[in-house]
């Protein structure tokens, strides 16, 4: 065996799991297996290059005489050890530096001389002259230091834009905050005013007259909505308000009921077109927030509404002498013969449309508005029967019922007697009542002043009271004669 060169021989560990700590109650955790290009990394890690192999060192003694006197010299080395195993100490070798700078330059001429022969064979690689433009010595400093500075401009431009990030952000978050906290002030404002409820994730509020004492079955409902159309990075204007509101399409723009007396009666023909008047939308005070005028106008849309339909119900109820018409959104009545009263329902909305028929279709102006003024008062005094029409029986051990049967009973009145007591006239009889009576007085006004006009002797004076009542006026008529007293005389 000592007679045999040693031969170094790898052996690697089986592929199993190395165990990374065993716990108290027998389990093992193991490590994960490196993989591949760890591997790879780990063994090149375990490469010692400062010790020689043994093939260079053949390989050194097959090219040069002198590498054989160094392996015969390190063979009779290994001869007198008796274990054939002997370590080398390059420390106690006088010649080491002179074998590894010979070992450099023979592992540089070898290279050279593979180099040489690729170049000169022209089969693996060429050698192209490659073309370095050599900046002039003057500018390269110069390019050094715009170099440098925009390195430091770029790193200072960062800093800012990281800071400028943040400046943003804190904006934006302390705007969306004080924009949370006028929507909330404002819907505080808003519920002072209006009736609001929260159904679901909604804000929804109450048009109607229901608490009033209406009875129109029109719901009246407008949602508050936030306004989110405002950009945070431009400027707010000043009549910004945070919440809106939404009401419903047949609410939107201005109504108004009209009413007319006409002398002449119209074509039946004609009753289906209607001249819509655009009333402008009543500006807003100056303190007062948009929304309070956008829920007025729908909120009088819906009053109008409510008066024409109870005007329609009653015209189609009432058996009179000459029926009444009502033919779309108008009611034509005739209290007296060759006269006529319209009223009609003018409803127009804010679109182009609407103001282009509104504008196209205006007629002379007709409008009697104290008896649309009327009409809204004669709503409310209905809304008010309504509500005390209910109430508590007097006294409270008398049963619960309607008015008309408590009243039936402690004074034995009849149907007859009850309905005299209970009997109420709709708003289109008495409105009818105040039109009547507005063409008399203008009738009898222009009788007296014709009379006056036409007769010289007596004179004649009409005085009106500024006070009258909606269904009787007083006029005092002086008759007077010149020379009277002194033909009394």
């Amino acid at each position: 065996m000592s007679g045999v060169r040693a031969v170094r021989i790898s052996i690697e560990s089986a592929c199993e799991k190395q165990v990374q700590e065993v716990g108290l109650d027998g389990t093992e955790t193991y490590l994960q297996p490196l993989s591949m290009s760890q591997n790879l990394a780990r063994l090149a890690q375990r490469i010692d290059f400062s010790q020689g192999s043994g093939s260079e060192e053949e390989e050194a003694a097959g090219a040069e005489g002198d590498a054989q006197d160094w392996a015969g010299a390190r063979s009779s080395a290994d001869q007198d050890d008796e274990e054939g195993l002997v370590k080398f100490q390059p420390s106690l070798w006088p010649w080491d530096s002179v074998r590894n700078n010979l070992r450099s330059a023979l592992t540089e001429m070898c290279v050279l001389y593979d180099v040489l022969s690729i170049v000169r064979d022209k089969k693996f690689m060429t050698l192209d002259p490659v073309s370095q433009d050599a900046l002039p010595p003057k500018q390269n400093p110069q390019t050094l230091q715009l170099i440098s500075k925009k390195k430091s401009l770029a790193g200072a431009a960062q800093i800012l834009l990281k800071g400028a990030e943040r400046l943003t952000k804190s904006v934006t978050e302390n705007q969306e905050n004080k924009l949370q906290r006028d929507f909330n002030s404002e819907l505080l404002r808003l519920r002072q005013h209006w009736k609001l409820r929260k159904v679901g994730d909604k804000i929804l509020g109450d048009l109607s007259y229901r608490s009033a004492g209406s009875l129109f079955p029109h719901h009246g409902t407008f949602e508050v909505i936030k306004n989110t159309d405002i950009d945070l990075d431009k400027k707010i204007p000043e009549d910004y308000c945070p919440l809106d509101v939404q009401i419903p399409s047949d609410l939107e723009g201005s109504a108004y009921i009209k009413v007319s007396i006409q002398k002449q009666a119209p074509d039946i023909g004609d009753l289906g077109t209607v001249n819509l008047f655009k009333r402008p939308l009543p500006k807003s005070k100056p303190g007062s927030p948009h929304w309070q005028t956008k829920l007025e106008a729908a909120q009088n849309v819906l009053l109008c509404k409510e008066i024409f339909a109870q005007l329609s119900r009653e015209a189609v109820q009432i058996k009179s002498q000459i029926p009444h018409i009502v033919v779309k959104n108008q009611i034509i009545s005739q209290p007296f013969p060759s006269l006529q009263l319209l009223i009609s329902l003018c409803h127009s909305s804010n679109d182009k449309k609407s103001q282009k028929c509104a504008t196209e279709k205006q007629s002379p102006e007709d409008h009697l508005y104290v008896l649309e003024h009327n009409l809204h008062l004669l709503i409310r005094e209905f809304h008010k029967q309504t509500l005390s029409s209910i109430t508590m029986p007097h006294p409270a051990s008398a049963p619960f019922g309607h008015k008309r049967m408590r009243l039936s009973g402690p004074q034995a009145f009849d149907k007859n007697e009850i309905n005299s007591l209970q009997s109420s006239e709709g708003l289109l009889e008495k409105i009818i009542k105040q039109a009547k009576h507005i063409f008399l007085r203008s009738r009898a006004a222009a009788t007296i002043d014709s009379l006056a006009s036409r007769i010289e002797d007596p004179q004649i004076q009409a005085h009106w009271s500024n006070i009258n009542d909606v269904y009787e006026s007083s006029v005092k008529v002086l008759i007077t004669s010149q020379g009277y007293e002194q033909i009394c005389k």
